[in-house]
């Protein structure tokens, strides 16, 4: 059941408006005595699950107990981007989410579903995983915070993922992202009823019916002045809040293009990405809208490594971004790489698949570093000064010499396609 639903393509939705509907969400529910609030992390600064997090603790004062940011396999929140993201929220109401020790199984989704799911490509059961606190902890409310967005591994982003992702474990996380990548990232991004989806809606159905949760979900875009605006707000315990939100989004954060587009330029906010892990939001955001024998050039100031998780980040050193073929042929031959399908499937999703060149200026790795996983390099303060974030503006821009390029100030908010690629 919907409890909150405001939303459209002029929405403007400020602090107190996110207040006033949480309150009424809230307040439908009736008393609660024990809460955990389960947000993303700083990966998803912009969601405004920070300020939603913030007015929950206001809300319920010492009934919320615990905080969980849905880190799946990114590592733990510093005690300076906790404050930068959740505010005056105490510290003390933080835990921290291991990906690999602290899960229990629920249930298991037979292999005959992903085998239809996966049209014939998988054939294993997958375990539906959660951190151990949200059975443990006896809440009765568990507030699943987060925003609704075109992603690559499930279509949209949000609702049930951000529990049996974000709060999942090693085998859970794994062969979801394979499940997507093997199905095909561009069949799914920016559609809310997908393979990923049906699986997790299992288990939702099936493991997950008697856990409290109830789901706030923003849909966020830039607006023309460049500055981010909450277009929407959804609350409630069921599909329909999620598709509410997805309508919107599809609306606000996918832009079709006529035409293929021959140059990209990529900033990536230092605040947000300081991984390929996280960073090659720029290719498969852009893939589709992308030329062949086009180039896209992602400015990294941050860029400091390849995987958030120390292990993903040495298979991804290893391996290289390459073709899916190439992919496929190293997980049945490499035992390391197929007990990490969350690694293969982010190799595939960060390729260009050959069709154009993928060139990384980051701030931290060396050039050795990005040309040995496949990528191009280029000097960040060279390219900054040709491709000034400062003077680019979203979309089509003409350089001073003729040159143009297509400008995207942040990967994590949209997804761009040409119409021949978006079927």
């Amino acid at each position: 059941m919907v409890l909150y639903r405001r939303g459209s393509e002029n929405d403007v939705l400020q602090e107190e408006d996110l207040r006033k509907g949480l309150s009424e969400a809230l307040g439908k529910l009736g008393a609660r005595k024990k809460i955990l609030a389960i947000p993303p992390d700083h990966t998803r600064l912009h969601s405004h699950a920070g300020v939603l997090t913030r007015l929950a603790w206001e809300y319920y004062g010492e009934r919320l107990t615990d905080i969980l940011p849905s880190l799946g396999t990114h590592t733990a929140m510093t005690e300076s981007q906790i404050k930068n993201m959740f505010g005056h929220t105490p510290q003390g109401l933080f835990r921290v989410h291991d990906w690999r020790k602290d899960v229990i199984t629920l249930g298991e989704v037979p292999a005959e579903f992903i085998r239809q799911q996966s049209e014939g490509k998988l054939d294993y059961p997958w375990k539906t995983q959660v951190n151990k606190l949200l059975v443990e902890g006896n809440f009765d409310l568990i507030l699943s915070i987060g925003q609704v967005v075109p992603h690559e591994v499930i279509g949209m982003a949000g609702y049930n993922k951000n529990i049996f992702i974000g709060t999942g474990g090693a085998e859970g996380i794994n062969k979801s992202h394979f499940l997507g990548a093997v199905y095909g990232m561009e069949r799914m991004m920016g559609r809310a009823d997908t393979p990923v989806r049906r699986v997790l809606n299992y288990a939702s159905e099936h493991f997950a019916k008697q856990m409290p949760i109830l789901y706030v979900l923003t849909v966020v875009s830039r607006g023309g002045d460049g500055k981010l605006k909450v277009r929407g707000l959804y609350i409630g315990d069921d599909m329909e809040c999620f598709n509410l939100a997805s309508a919107l989004s599809l609306k606000v954060n996918f832009q079709m293009l006529e035409e293929p587009l021959k140059k990209v330029v990529v900033y990536l906010d230092p605040s947000e990405f300081k991984s390929t892990w996280l960073g090659n939001k720029s290719v498969y955001r852009t893939r589709m809208a992308i030329a062949d024998g086009g180039e896209l050039i992602v400015l990294a100031p941050a860029l400091k490594e390849f995987g958030e998780d120390q292990q993903i980040d040495s298979l991804i050193r290893k391996y290289g971004y390459v073709t899916t073929p190439q992919v496929l042929e190293f997980v049945k031959n490499n035992e390391d790489l197929r007990n990490n399908l969350s690694a293969a499937a982010h190799l595939i999703h960060g390729s260009s698949e050959n069709r154009f060149t993928i060139t990384y200026c980051p701030g931290h790795l060396t050039k050795q570093e990005i040309e040995s996983v496949n990528f191009r390099y280029a000097d960040l303060t060279e390219t900054t000064k040709r491709y000034s974030p400062n003077k680019l503006t979203d979309g089509f821009n003409t350089l001073p010499g003729g040159e143009k390029v297509f400008y995207i100030s942040n990967p994590a908010l949209g997804l761009w396609a040409h119409k021949d690629r978006f079927k």
